[in-house]
């Protein structure tokens, strides 16, 4: 197909482009971006390639596409995830631009709550000497808290899905907190987010910190979103789920 019509192709991917207000993409620090990832990875976080911001929209062909540089490039990405390092070394050189995502619910879940009760939360599990294990910042505002997942039953039909877990009966129950679990993904640090250069997805405490027991922080997690919510309700809703694609 992309023979026969291979003008309009070509055609329809410059206004795509032109949509999305595409501009100069800035350098990326491929020797520090690779360790970052090796680093992530050595750590059992399985690794799969991901979109990346192209000005304020996305690498990717959609137009007005609803997780701008947040998804994978493949829909395969569960079964692609890996952390294999010669793998992964090849991705990050092939796709210098490139973000990745971790699929989580393999080796480790992610707690995902507004960044300021995620601040919150971890002053007070500090006080109380709970072990934090790694924990990333998403300048869109959330914060993540990477723990073990809750286990890996032989039998596959055994699995939880995410949504399970992210979409309780009532918002009341868990406000404004995610768990990505299986078949979810996040994005993994370095990764760059739409807009503002500066803008993007780093870690507080590296992927070198044990997972701790995702059950050890929940309770000061929610706590500290119902708080958040109480006095932000207009971000109750407010969804870090990735969408489909």
């Amino acid at each position: 197909m992309s023979a026969e019509f291979g003008g309009r192709a070509g055609r329809q991917g410059k206004l795509s482009r032109w949509l999305r207000g595409r501009r100069p993409e800035p350098a990326v620090d491929e020797g520090g971006r690779e360790a970052l990832l090796l680093a992530a990875a050595g750590a059992g976080l399985p690794l799969a390639p991901a979109a990346h911001p192209a000005g304020y929209g996305c690498s990717c062909d959609r137009v007005g596409c609803p997780t701008p540089a947040r998804h994978p490039v493949s829909f395969a990405w569960q079964s692609q995830s890996t952390t294999d390092r010669s793998q992964i070394e090849r991705w990050a050189r092939h796709q210098p631009q490139a973000n990745f995502i971790t699929a989580t619910g393999m080796v480790h879940d992610v707690l995902d709550v507004p960044l300021e009760a995620g601040h919150e939360a971890w002053e007070r599990l500090l006080e109380a000497g709970v072990e934090v294990g790694p924990v990333a910042q998403s300048d869109d505002g959330r914060m993540l808290f990477f723990t073990l997942t809750r286990g890996t039953p032989e039998d596959e039909d055994e699995w939880w899905p995410c949504e399970l877990d992210c979409h309780p009966e009532t918002m009341d129950e868990h406000p404004g907190l995610r768990w990505h679990c299986r078949g979810s993904y996040v994005l993994v640090p370095p990764a760059r987010l739409p807009g503002d250069d500066s803008r993007s997805v780093h870690w507080l405490r590296g992927p070198e910190h044990p997972l701790p027991d995702p059950l050890s922080l929940l309770e000061y997690l929610t706590d500290a979103c119902a708080r958040h919510v109480g006095e932000h309700p207009d971000q109750a809703a407010a969804s870090a789920w990735p969408s489909r694609r």
